[in-house]
């Protein structure tokens, strides 16, 4: 049995991979320790750690001179605490999700010599994961075309995003028929914070439809609390069905049971649609500084299992267009969901734990003479 630590950022597109791997981890008999930020309480809660250990950590601002100095201190005394937690858990490997909170820890392991991988989730790679490659043994990619990749000295592996077990337990789940009158199953989603223009947009366009087409939808609606109200109401003025939370905890049921997704293209919905197999309107995230949702939904919609709409011409009017094509034409949805399928990755978190053994027993010695 080996130990090990994944560090993450705290949001779900950081912890859902690294919950996935501490899942596989831990069904082969590892122990697994979490090193995160404060933001963990809003989604770690279900994440298989026997510890989980909260560090400091910053996102460092060039343009701003006081907030560069104040978290290079952060920083530093994040890998000051990591290190001292790292030294007395003593794990056999490390493996590292992404995001400003993974640096100090990262660093930490780096210098008890840890041997340490690094996870990629988006076709870009992020900027912390580019400056913690001199200290990595390895890079697991979810893209087999990484952009900046090449350009760290890395032992580099095509692995995919791994996704949850509750996604994996309905994977198999066939694209359901869209024929006759029966009902039309749409989910709305803005990745775990939620999207204030998915809630402006969506359903205004989706209140344009035609009565026919409106009669027949069924529609499960991820909003931020705070819009909830307004989003029921202009449904309830549409006499739309409609099922509204800021959370649900089954979204990987729903999305099985769907015919489309209008979403972010965030990594972790990227690699749950395409594992369960289901076409997506993708409406990255505008204003990344290295467009990584932008970048993501360019290789479903080059697959043809999805299409992109900017969110800074998408409205209601141009949304209604695309959703009126799309669910009168059932073979190209059915086309579309079969083309997500081929791009789904549902064995990555197995070849992630199969490179995290072989990578545990390797830092031990040097890691018991730094002690």
């Amino acid at each position: 049995m080996k130990k090990f630590v994944l560090i993450a950022g705290g949001t779900g597109g950081h912890l859902f991979p690294a919950m996935a791997l501490a899942q596989e981890l831990v069904r082969r008999g590892h122990t697994v320790e979490l090193m995160t930020d404060h933001r963990v309480e809003s989604y770690g809660s279900d994440f298989p750690a026997s510890t989980i250990h909260i560090v400091p950590s910053a996102t460092p601002s060039l343009r701003n001179p006081l907030k560069f100095v104040s978290a290079g201190t952060k920083i530093t005394g994040g890998i000051a605490v990591a290190f001292r937690k790292l030294r007395a858990s003593k794990p056999d490997c490390v493996v590292g999700f992404g995001g400003y909170p993974t640096f100090p820890p990262f660093v930490a392991a780096s210098l008890l010599g840890i041997p340490g991988i690094l996870h990629e989730q988006n076709a870009v790679m992020g900027r912390a994961n580019r400056a913690l490659g001199r200290f990595a043994d390895m890079l697991a990619m979810s893209f087999a075309r990484t952009k900046f990749a090449d350009a760290l000295s890395l032992d580099t592996v095509l692995t995919g995003n791994p996704v949850r077990d509750r996604v994996r337990a309905v994977a198999n789940t066939p694209y359901p028929s869209l024929g006759g009158d029966g009902p039309i199953r749409l989910v709305v989603f803005g990745g775990s914070q939620g999207a204030k223009a998915l809630s402006d947009i969506v359903p205004a366009g989706i209140a344009l439809l035609p009565e026919p087409l409106r009669q027949r939808l069924r529609i499960v609606q991820q909003c931020r609390a705070e819009d909830l109200d307004r989003v029921a109401e202009v449904y309830r003025q549409a006499k739309i069905n409609v099922e509204l939370a800021s959370f649900f905890g089954d979204l990987p049921e729903r999305m099985a049971q769907s015919h489309l997704v209008i979403g972010r293209s965030g990594a972790s919905t990227i690699a749950e649609v395409t594992v369960l197999g289901r076409p997506t309107v993708l409406v990255p995230l505008p204003g990344a500084l290295d467009a990584d949702q932008k970048n993501n939904a360019l290789v479903v919609e080059a697959a043809g299992a999805g299409w992109i709409e900017e969110q800074a011409t998408l409205t209601p009017q141009s949304l209604c267009t695309r959703l009126t094509n799309l669910l009168t034409t059932p073979d190209a949805l059915t086309k579309a969901a079969a083309a997500a399928r081929s791009l789904g990755q549902p064995r990555a978190v197995e070849k992630l734990a199969d490179i995290a053994e072989m990578l545990a027993g390797k830092g031990t010695s040097e890691m018991e003479a730094k002690l």
